[in-house]
């Protein structure tokens, strides 16, 4: 559901609710058998993330700190008796339908195209991942509806993979999704195939997020052996609420932006003689070397900015996770708030200047945010487009998107949409 939030100067932008698990369970339930002819088995859901801080280190094998967002992606599923799969979407046109067996590689011959491919390549990782009894889930017939942003930045597609893998680790019986340590190797298996055969080459944060975060709490990953610690984050104790800005500037992961910069730091951490970035950052952490010394070893210019981002962006992690531990709920006031607000600003910095990976529409929103009084603001997300977020006095958040908006307007930019964030369950089935 969307409603309208009026700005000042005329702007009118659209404030994107989650839906309750009640609506987003009928809506799919509904779609379903409007398609298929009879009821789903059942309907799961999984959620978008914000990342609050730790960009672009998943695949570094560094830290980041996502939430998972109340908004989700709802699956209603039945198993079949044969390997063909089916699918519809509200959000777009026909019936698709796809044989298991012939799932193939993206780029390969019989390669699944647009957005079924996510949902199928679970399935084909699933089987590939060793996880599914006889190596093989069964075909089944799929219908989704979403209230995730797409191209927003908020891992619209991790949502889908994960809501679809807690469904076939149902309907199959493979037992994962009780523990976990199963949840691990469900989001491993999502990994792969939105790598695999949706051929976008993300990390793992986004399906950590989404299958193994904890309301009321930020998911503290650690992207080099899949650890995860959970931080508690009660932002309105303090007054505070979490904005999410989507810029709506065409975001797009697929067209080698994202690519080009991960085989950066891959052969970055290649002359460094390190198997990841993150020994090195851990190396600077421990006093063992600079990032002088680090940066004087690559010649590559490019390298050297992409390595000094990830490299602070996992000290900036640590710091903002330590302000959170030591001033939780109410205690977030004053000097620690400055600090995270510092932490926040600088990723961003940090992101736009050695990373280049924000817009000028990401820019306009976080200054804007931060002149109308913004505790920090960030893109966030793989950037070239998609969300902001800012952390803000939680009875200003109508000012500050409001300002936002007039700002876009001004810029001549289409209207942005707003999102509160807060730390939302993971995937699950839906009892509603």
């Amino acid at each position: 559901m969307s409603g309208t939030l009026p700005a000042t100067g005329g702007a009118t932008s659209d404030v994107l609710t989650a839906w309750s698990d009640a609506e987003g369970a009928a809506r799919a339930r509904d779609l379903f058998t409007a398609t298929f002819g009879a009821p789903p088995a059942g309907v799961w859901a999984a959620p978008g993330r914000v990342n609050i801080v730790g960009e672009h280190t998943d695949y570094n094998g560094g830290l980041c700190l996502p939430i998972a967002l109340p908004h989700r992606t709802f699956v209603a599923l039945r198993p079949r008796a044969d390997r063909t799969a089916r699918f519809v979407s509200a959000q777009e046109p026909g019936v698709r339908e796809v044989e298991l067996d012939a799932v193939a590689p993206a780029g390969a011959p019989g390669a699944v195209e647009g957005w079924p491919a996510y949902a199928a390549g679970v399935a084909w990782a699933l089987e590939r991942e060793g996880l599914a009894p006889a190596g093989r889930v069964p075909g089944f017939d799929l219908a989704v509806d979403s209230c995730v942003p797409y191209g927003a930045g908020l891992s619209s597609s991790a949502a889908l993979e994960c809501a679809v893998a807690v469904a076939l680790d149902d309907v199959a019986g493979l037992g994962l999704s009780a523990d976990d340590a199963g949840r691990a190797r469900l989001a491993a298996a999502c990994v792969r195939a939105e790598n695999d055969i949706a051929g976008a080459p993300t990390g793992g944060m986004d399906q950590a997020a989404s299958l193994r975060a904890r309301a009321g709490h930020a998911l503290l990953l650690d992207c080099r052996d899949g650890a995860v610690e959970h931080v508690p984050l009660d932002l309105a104790a303090a007054g505070l609420a979490l904005l999410v800005m989507d810029t709506r500037a065409p975001h797009r992961l697929v067209d080698g932006q994202y690519a080009r910069r991960r085989q950066v730091c891959e052969d970055a951490a290649a002359v460094l003689g390190v198997p990841s970035l993150r020994e090195v950052a851990d190396a600077s952490m421990a006093g063992e070397t600079t990032w002088d010394e680090v940066l004087a070893g690559l010649d590559d210019p490019e390298q050297r900015m992409r390595v000094r981002h990830v490299i602070s962006e996992i000290e900036r992690v640590r710091f903002l996770v330590a302000r959170l531990t030591h001033a939780p709920g109410a205690q977030l006031r004053g000097w620690a708030l400055d600090k995270v607000a510092w932490a926040l600003d600088a990723s961003h910095t940090s992101l736009r200047e050695d990373y280049e990976v924000s817009s000028p529409e990401l820019d306009l929103a976080a200054d804007t945010a931060r002149r109308l009084g913004a505790h920090g603001a960030r893109m966030t997300g793989g950037g070239f487009g998609g969300s902001a977020i800012a952390l803000v006095d939680a009875d200003r958040a109508g000012a500050v998107a409001a300002g936002v908006a007039d700002a876009f307007a001004v810029a001549g930019y289409g209207p942005p949409a707003f999102l509160l964030a807060s730390a939302a369950a993971p995937a699950g089935p839906v009892t509603a």
